[in-house]
């Protein structure tokens, strides 16, 4: 069985956009408090309703290229700390399911491997993905908006 642990947002990354950085349009975050919940990517669990949060547009790929997908992502405005339990289903997962989908080693879609899961079957799909010598990670994103979630890498 392949070892899997889920990746979240750097921690220096996440700091960045918190001291103003630009977000992956050039542009500053926009910070507001939660009306609800929401997912953040830096630390994997749930931005709760009244906290304060940041929404920027994220890619999460090295460089640019056809296949680095662009879009906006959720994190607390407040450090929150890394994702520790980086072997278990991160608790922001909490739609019914979510499209999982391979990258190969040069950061492109791997054709076949994209597929909506349901949350209780992501660890399997990803460990069953990351068998393959073609699929280098795995992206988790939102099956109703394709919305990057996090990442999930063989250990």
């Amino acid at each position: 069985m392949t070892k899997i642990v889920f990746t979240a947002m750097d921690v220096d990354e996440a700091e960045a956009f918190r001291n103003e950085g630009h977000d992956a349009n050039g542009q500053k975050p926009e910070r507001m408090i939660a009306d609800g919940s929401f997912p953040c990517r830096c630390c994997l669990r749930q931005i709760k309703d009244g906290e304060a949060m940041l929404l920027l547009s994220y890619r999460p790929f090295p460089s640019l290229q056809p296949f680095a997908e662009t879009g906006p992502i959720f994190m607390h405005a407040e450090a929150c700390g890394p994702y520790e339990a980086q072997d278990d289903l991160p608790p922001m997962l909490e739609s019914p399911d979510y499209i999982v989908r391979g990258y190969s080693p040069d950061n492109r879609i791997v054709y076949g491997t994209g597929a909506v899961t349901p949350t209780e079957k992501i660890t399997d799909r990803a460990q069953e993905l990351l068998a393959r010598d073609d699929v280098a990670y795995v992206h988790i994103r939102s099956a109703r908006n394709n919305c990057y979630q996090c990442r999930i890498d063989r250990i």
